[in-house]
């Protein structure tokens, strides 16, 4: 009979969220023809509090960043759950062909976080509809500056988990056009890599094109240490516990015929433990300090922005939120990830202080043998999917244990 009336409360959730799915589509829509960059999103911070406008919500924002912070207070005593959504682009031009595509070249919600907003002030509305059914309180967290920004790191720091009282557990959905759609899938333990970013500045001595022996050519020291980087990723760090080191760019000289000063190197190193993190930038020092001084050449090692740690989801809640998403939309849309995505998230400070986890949401446009990817400038998604975010968000805020 309980499992009756719990199947009888995840379906109404359900059909809530699925009612609601024409005001999550133009919500969605309005943040996607808008997208803004960073911390500071003062449009989308307007459309949240239009959309959590006559909730009931206690409602606050951001002094560092333009978050919105809302509670919801349940009709007894119970945990306080933490639900986040991130609302920051990419700085990216759309070339979807969409009718509601990014306004703004260079600016792209490409990453999915159009459809966390959406999906989080949906799960607001379901949630604060039932109120007298929640014990406890919901914290809805909406950040901005996710992409390389720590807004979460931001929002910690002005008080996102005292100012509430304590909060107990903590939850969040990431939305990928690369699983079916309405598919959910996470794992406990290491669920997405730590991602930090490092230049490299290289110098010589500049000089003629035609007289490198007269010079110090900082151009090829610069490319042998991108192939040695790659050589001590395979060499120095453990197979089974790894690292994806990536230069993205290499920048130097001013024309044709001259030998440059200098030459940067720029990139990314990716892990999944805190060991290998560590061991990956005393290789970066290393090498581009090795291969430098083999050249005549100096290299100036620097980690740069904010460093994402690894997001590790508590097992326990890893293990209740696929439980909870197997119950709401069955069995067989529930997966297990075998291993961590190397992608990396600023969620990762959230959990690094409550327990929590976070979960993908499948959003594969139907029909579409090969999707775009996050970050693509062709991503699109189904977005139906946000229907079950909604539900799962509700949820979770609703389950006792």
């Amino acid at each position: 009979m309980v499992g009756q009336d719990q199947a009888a409360v995840d379906g109404s959730l359900l059909d809530d969220a699925r009612g609601l799915l024409p005001d999550l589509v133009a919500l969605r829509r309005q943040v996607h023809r808008h997208p803004e960059l960073g911390l500071d999103l003062p449009r989308t911070q307007s459309a949240v509090l239009e959309a959590l406008g006559g909730l009931g919500l206690s409602v606050s924002t951001g002094e560092r960043t333009t978050s919105v912070v809302a509670v919801l207070e349940g009709a007894r005593p119970g945990p306080t759950t933490l639900l986040r959504a991130d609302m920051d682009a990419l700085a990216l031009t759309e070339d979807t062909g969409l009718p509601y595509a990014s306004e703004f070249e260079g600016a792209m919600h490409a990453c999915g976080h159009d459809a966390h907003v959406a999906m989080l002030a949906g799960a607001a509305r379901v949630l604060a509809a039932r109120r007298r059914e929640l014990a406890g309180r919901v914290v809805f967290m909406f950040q901005p500056g996710e992409e390389g920004d720590g807004g979460a790191k931001v929002m910690l720091e002005e008080g996102l988990l005292e100012h509430h009282g304590p909060v107990d557990r903590a939850f969040a959905i990431h939305i990928t056009p690369m699983v079916p759609s309405g598919w959910v899938t996470s794992r406990p333990g290491p669920l997405m890599a730590s991602s930090d970013e490092f230049r490299i500045t290289v110098t010589g001595r500049g000089g003629h094109a035609s007289m490198p022996h007269d010079a110090v050519d900082p151009v090829p020291v610069a490319c042998e240490m991108v192939t040695a980087l790659q050589a001590m990723v395979t060499r120095r760090l453990p197979a089974f516990d790894p690292a994806v080191v990536t230069v993205g760019r290499i920048a130097t000289g001013t024309t044709w015929n001259v030998i440059p000063e200098t030459a940067v190197v720029e990139g990314t190193v990716r892990t999944v433990s805190d060991a290998t993190r560590a061991l990956a930038l005393e290789g970066i020092e290393r090498v581009a300090a090795g291969v430098a001084s083999a050249h005549l050449c100096a290299a100036r090692v620097e980690v740069v922005g904010v460093g994402y740690p690894v997001t590790v989801n508590d097992p326990g809640a890893a293990a209740g939120a696929l439980a909870v998403a197997a119950g709401l939309l069955g069995a067989d849309r529930v997966v297990t990830a075998p291993t961590p995505v190397m992608g990396a998230e600023d969620w990762s400070f959230v959990l690094q202080k409550v327990p929590g986890c976070m979960v993908f949401l499948g959003a594969a446009p139907p029909g579409v043998a090969h999707p775009a990817p996050n970050h693509s400038n062709l991503m699109v998604i189904d977005e139906p999917a946000m229907a079950a975010g909604v539900a799962l968000h509700a949820a979770m805020a609703l389950r006792s244990g």
